[in-house]
């Protein structure tokens, strides 16, 4: 799943906008796009062909693409840049060993994931069985609004921020327990907020129920959130609830308590 190139325009006198450009071109590399011709790029964010010829040019001298005849492909080197997110991410260094322990004990996949604009990307992952058909890795990227880790998340947002994001989509059903309405939407992202933790019952893939908690810093904000997924004929909601919740917010609690 792509992200959207970042905008290339602003009021901002000190906005670069051929780095926008840049970083909207490595954008568009992907799972659905892992190789692209100069044409493809240049349609893809929107550039004339030359632009796009000099930012993959100056990419590949740098050392985050590559080129094969004609065409384009990231290069090893662009994981130096997730990377140096990740190692400035403490939270995710103590969730991850806690998380594999929760996984273990209850034999059910644990993951990590931070909020992206109307989406979720993983940070961590420890993966059990297999649920769903695409495969999670870190790095990959889901709708916000339709998993239990991005609702979570949302619900830290002000009520306008939401709305904006909610609006700003086009809503697709992928399942038929995909919530489609807005309203609906928006009253269950506050409501996941009130109690704490967010259940999706097979609104994203048939046969997937996630739970998720936040996880908060000292001053209470969400850095991110960690979630507990299972195969819905083998764990029923209010099992979910009696059995994983607890122990879901015991990892969340020594995350928070691990921190600085």
């Amino acid at each position: 799943m792509l992200t959207k190139p970042p905008r290339q325009t602003s009021d901002d006198k000190e906005f670069m906008a051929t780095l926008a450009k840049g970083l909207a071109v490595l954008g568009c590399f992907g799972k659905q796009n892992p190789t692209m011709t100069l044409s493809q790029a240049a349609a893809a964010t929107n550039l004339s062909r030359a632009t796009a010829r000099r930012i993959l040019r100056t990419l590949a001298e740098l050392g985050y693409v590559e080129q094969q005849g004609r065409d384009f492909a990231l290069s090893p080197n662009i994981l130096k840049l997730g990377f140096a997110y990740l190692a400035t991410q403490s939270w995710i260094d103590h969730a991850q060993p806690l998380l594999k322990e929760l996984s273990e004990r209850l034999h059910e996949s644990t993951s990590a994931a931070i909020l992206e604009g109307t989406e979720i990307v993983y940070v961590a992952r420890v993966q059990t069985r297999r649920i769903m058909s695409a495969s999670i890795t870190v790095g990959s990227r889901l709708p916000a609004f339709h998993t239990a880790l991005g609702r979570v998340l949302l619900g830290y947002l002000d009520e306008a921020e939401i709305w904006r994001r909610l609006k700003s989509l086009r809503i697709e059903a992928y399942t038929p327990s995909t919530i489609t309405d807005l309203q609906a939407l928006f009253d269950r992202v506050r409501a996941d907020r009130e109690q704490g933790f967010a259940i999706v019952d097979e609104e994203l893939e048939r046969g997937l129920r996630a739970l998720a908690v936040p996880v908060l810093d000292r001053s209470g904000q969400a850095i991110g959130a960690i979630n507990l997924s299972t195969h819905s004929a083998r764990t029923t909601r209010n099992e979910m609830r009696d059995h994983f919740l607890p122990a879901l917010k015991a990892v969340a609690e020594q995350v928070r308590l691990s921190l600085a």
